[in-house]
């Protein structure tokens, strides 16, 4: 990405199911949806959206294989969409195990996420 016009983070939690794709989807959404970009097309070449670059880099705490990136991508409707993982975020005890939510063992994941925009 040659110019680099903002950057927004957030983070996301699956309290119960260990599924790292849900905390990683969720940490995308908490970065982007409080955010409107009105201005931004008389920026980008064309002034078009789906001209802009979309870096999204994830800090994982465990299972970074299991990442559906496709999934995470989705996230953002528009330009070309590049996922990078990195070792990160946080495994911690959510206190229960609950088989109904498909607890594996009593672990939350916590995922951040920074997600570049520019062009």
């Amino acid at each position: 990405m040659e110019h680099l016009l903002f950057i927004e983070t957030g983070f996301g939690i699956d309290v119960h199911g260990q599924d790292v794709t849900c905390a990683a989807v969720r940490a995308v959404r908490d970065a982007i949806h409080r955010n409107s970009m009105p201005g931004i097309s008389r920026f980008l070449p064309d002034h078009d959206l789906n001209k802009m670059e979309v870096t999204i880099r994830l800090a994982v705490p465990k299972d970074k294989e299991r990442v559906a990136i496709e999934k995470v991508k989705a996230e953002i409707p528009y330009g070309t969409v590049h996922v990078e993982l990195m070792d990160g975020g946080m495994a911690t005890p959510s206190g229960i195990v609950l088989k109904d939510k498909h607890d594996k063992n009593d672990l939350m994941y916590i995922v951040n996420a920074s997600i570049e925009v520019g062009y």
